[in-house]
This record gives C-alpha cells, structure tokens and sequence, in this order.
C-alpha cells in the first residue's frame, strides 16, 4: 500500500493568482491604453478589489456558479478585472472575438449560452445588431463610466460598468471550489463547420501560467514589464494575464491601439521589456521603427506564434534592435503554449547560422505537453529532424473534448492537432505543412471550404478551389482558382465583388485566376498539394 503525502490540499484556483499578486506585489502597476484614449493607471491590488466587487455584481445580476459570462473587448484592465471577478466566483469566462463575422459571434455566443455580455465601447455597434438575435443574453454591460454611456443606442437595457463596481462594497471573499471546474471558454476559428468550444479548468489554467513564466518558456520575472499584443479574446492573451499575476510583474495592456506607432510609444513610455503578438504586428511596428531610425531602449524579448515567424524578422529583430525572438507554437485547444523556441546549452559554442537555424523551428515542448508524429495508420514516426507525421499532443492543459460536442477528438489518447510536422533528435518540432487547408493570415485563421462555397453559389462558377498564396505581410492570403462554366462571362473583379456581405471582409481573396480544369484525386476531391505546387511562385496583386 502507497505510503500518503501529508501535505495541505489547496485546489489550484484562478483567483489564488490574483490573490498573491495584491498581497506580494500590491503596488506594481497596471497601465492601460484605453478606448476612450487615455492612459489609465493601476495596480495589482486595485485590480484585486474591483475584481472582487465585479463578483459581487454578477451576482446581484443572478449570475449562479457554471454560467457562461462573454466579452467583446480588447485588452485593458476592466477585462484583466472581467478575467479574475468572473473565473474566481465559480462562473465562466468567455472571451469572443470581435472580428469574427457577425453570424459567427451570435453562434458562439449562443453555443456557450453566454448570460451577461460586457462590451467595449467600440464594439457596442456590432451587439446591437446582434442582441435580437441572443435569446440567452439577459444583460449587457457597456466596459465604460457614467459620462461616456452614450445617450442613444437600441437595447433594451445597458448597464455601466462603473456604477455596477461602484455600487458594491468589495467584502467578499473568493470561494474555494473544485479545481476541476470550468474557468474559461475559447471558441476554435471555425476552419471546418462551426467554432468549437474549448473549456480550460482552474487546474489547467494555473499550470499554463507556471509553464508560461518558466525560464525556458516566456522566462517572466517580478523586474521584467510585460506587454501581450496578443488580444485577450485569442486564448486568453496567450496565458500572461495569469502568468503576469504569478510573477507579480507590471503589466502593460495596449487596447486595440495595435499600430506601429502607438505600439512603439506605449513600448517606450512603459519601460516594456517583453511582449508577444502575431508576425502581422511585429512587421508594422518594425517598419514604424526603421522608417523613423529608431530603437527600443528597455524591449528584449518577444514570443511571436500564431503563424510562422519568418526567418528575416527574427534576424532583424535580433540583429539590428537586440531583441530576442523566441518562436512559439500552440493552439486553442492547446491553452494554447505547446512548443517554445530556446536553445540547449549544447548549442552555445554553434555558428550564429547554425543557431538560427535551430530556432526558425517551433521549438522544443515545455514540461506539461508530450508530442509525437504519426503516419496515416497511426504508426509512430522518429524523432530524426526527417521523418514526417501528423502531429499529436497531450498534457495538463491540452482538452479531451469540445463543449457540446459528444465524440472525443482524442486519437489512441493523443489530441491530433491537423498539423504536419517533424521532430529532431533533441526534440525540435517543426510544422512542414497542414493537413487541412486552412489559409493563416496575420494569426487568423480562413477557411477555404468557406470561400469555395461562396464562389461555387456564382452562376458563372463551374468549380473552384482556395489555397494559400505567400504575402510578405500576412504570412498567407488567398488565392482563388477557378473554372468558369461553359460559354460563361465573368471577370475577376465580379467574383472579387460576389465575396461582399458573405465573408468578413479581411478574408476576401487577394487574387483569383481563371483555368481550363483543377486537379482532383483518385476520390474526386481536390487535389489541393497539386494547386499549392502549381502557384507557389504566384505573385498577389497586394503583395
């Protein structure tokens, strides 16, 4: 018989996080960009009470443990507080994408059952539109203070953010609970069918925020000034809204002032030290930078995933501003960390080129995920920086099934991730292609299925395919190839136009040109390796 630990059990809850942050780091600051402008400024402790008075509100609002609480917000410290207020009363916290086409918010949001909504100011167009159609929805909470409520809107009821804060008293103490129980919901892009929700327990989330801040990860400490460009609707802002709190570090939060110059400003004025965010953003600050002969004075890492980081940035991120590039990989259902770029000690005496090399890879798994690569019938592949496979993950924070989805992804208890990749003998993995055909722009994903069923409704349009084309901005954009039916007219422009109202406008293809017949396989499906090979060199219009 196993002889017991006698240690305390204490469940690994959200708000123990935030809890130590106010009572071991109270006074470090928590600096936002606002909505409406200005520089707001913070504290960890501050942060701590309004969060504690948010849960007090929902629950005068009749919010009940397991309820599902959305968002449509960029980041600023009434989400950080939104995080912490709703996962640390027992509910659930939702972040949604804004950006996302309108049909597909009010899906996710009634997928999740989502019961109070909170919203930025910006983005309060986008769920008048939508509340009609939100049975669930039973408040809405405008992310503002009683002077910028606008005067005219059409819902029903908006309430205030400020006036639900300041209408409690803030002695409340976080419940303890099953460290198992639901913290937060992040819907999928929706790359096949509908979005699917992945559910992160207390218990993951918290070990997610170890592994963030470990050396070989994001390598965060208390001194350090953290700044995620990353949203937090994209996974939770990668994790650094918990791992920030765990270290006790400032934290910088920029809102959807996302350009090359607000970035580089906030960057300066803050003393930002480490930040992470897609490619597409890295290449509009960088450009800011060089056009105006700059440099950064406190900036020194960056974790950059979301889509493949060209190898030119990193060089030039490292090579002419100093700054470390530590290249990521992960997914939503993923929490999303899965693999970090750092090198081993046995690298330090390589040739810069060699090392760079090494580190254009996705990089090696912190402790917490396993991987693997398997053949089409499931045979596990060797690690020799050769072989190739589908690549399976599984660890404390990887899901073992989709909310409201009955049968289990999991392959043999693996989570196949669609990707294909290799790994080498010290346990780099490099993604070499996709088994589906999503297109990754900027870090969004595009559904092809989606595009080719919009074009196939033209009556000019006998068949098309969607692939990825290279841009030097985006990473990838789309490319449409298309057989137009016997004896019909139509011009590029047309098809561009038909596109209008259907899709979100950022993933109307860049390009569309016109063939005699596509590929197909043995199976009558498109034979879309083919059509990738056969324009690989082709040159968008936009690029």
């Amino acid at each position: 018989m196993s002889l017991m630990g006698q240690m305390m059990q204490m469940p690994l809850l959200i708000s123990s996080l935030l809890t130590h942050a106010a009572r071991h780091n109270g006074d470090i600051e928590v600096v936002s960009k606002r909505v409406e402008g200005d520089i707001h400024r913070t504290n960890w402790a501050e942060v701590e009470l309004r969060s504690r008075k948010l849960a007090q509100a929902l629950a005068r609002l009749g919010c009940e443990a397991g309820d599902r609480i959305g968002t449509l917000a960029w980041n600023g410290y009434r989400h950080l507080e939104i995080y912490y207020g709703v996962s640390g009363s027992e509910l659930v916290c939702h972040t949604i994408n804004p950006r996302l086409f309108p049909q597909q918010v009010a899906w996710i949001i009634n997928d999740a059952q989502d019961k109070v909504i909170f919203v930025d100011l910006n983005i309060l167009p986008l769920v008048e539109k939508l509340v009609p159609s939100l049975p669930c929805v039973k408040h809405v909470v405008l992310m503002c203070d009683r002077d910028n409520m606008p005067r005219e809107h059409s819902l029903p009821s908006l309430l205030c953010y400020e006036d639900l804060i300041d209408a409690e008293d803030g002695h409340y103490t976080w419940p303890s609970f099953d460290e198992n129980a639901a913290a937060s919901i992040c819907y999928t892009s929706g790359t096949t069918g509908n979005p699917k929700g992945a559910v992160y327990s207390h218990r993951s989330s918290v070990l997610h925020a170890y592994a963030v801040a470990l050396p070989d990860a994001m390598c965060l400490k208390g001194t350090d000034v953290v700044l995620p460009v990353v949203p937090m609707f994209h996974v939770n802002a990668w994790g650094t809204p918990y791992a920030a709190a765990l270290v006790g570090c400032k934290f910088v939060l920029p809102g959807h002032h996302l350009d090359g110059e607000s970035l580089y400003k906030l960057f300066e004025s803050e003393g930002v030290t480490m930040s992470a965010g897609v490619p597409t953003i890295w290449m509009g600050l960088l450009n800011y930078v060089k056009a105006n002969n700059l440099k950064f004075s406190t900036f020194k890492t960056t974790v950059i995933g979301g889509a493949a980081c060209p190898p030119s940035m990193i060089r030039t991120f490292e090579n002419d501003y100093n700054v470390e590039v530590v290249h990521a990989w992960g997914m939503t259902e993923l929490s999303p960390v899965g693999t970090l770029g750092r090198l081993k000690s046995k690298h330090a005496n390589l040739a810069p080129e060699a090392k760079q090399k090494i580190l254009e890879k996705q990089g090696k798994s912190v402790f917490g995920v396993d991987m693997r690569i398997v053949d089409a019938e499931g045979n596990v592949q060797p690690w020799n920086g050769v072989a190739t496979g589908d690549l399976e993950v599984r660890g404390h924070w990887v899901i073992d099934s989709y909310f409201n989805v009955d049968k289990s992804p999991l392959h043999d208890g693996w989570f196949p991730t669609g990707d294909v990749a290799t790994i080498d003998s010290d346990g780099y993995m490099q993604i070499t292609d996709r088994s589906k055909d999503v297109i990754k722009s900027g870090g969004e994903w595009i559904s092809s299925i989606e595009l080719e069923n919009v074009l196939m409704a033209h009556p000019a349009v006998h068949e098309a395919a969607a692939i990825a084309a290279h841009h030097p901005k985006w990473d990838e954009r789309p490319l449409m190839v298309v057989v137009k039916k016997p004896d019909a007219e139509v011009s590029k422009e047309e098809l561009l136009a038909f596109f209008k109202g259907k899709i979100p406008n950022w993933q109307t293809p860049d390009d569309i040109v016109f063939v005699d017949e596509l590929p197909h396989t043995a199976t009558g499906k498109l034979y879309k390796l083919k059509l990738r090979e056969q324009f690989r060199d082709h040159k968008l219009p936009t690029a």
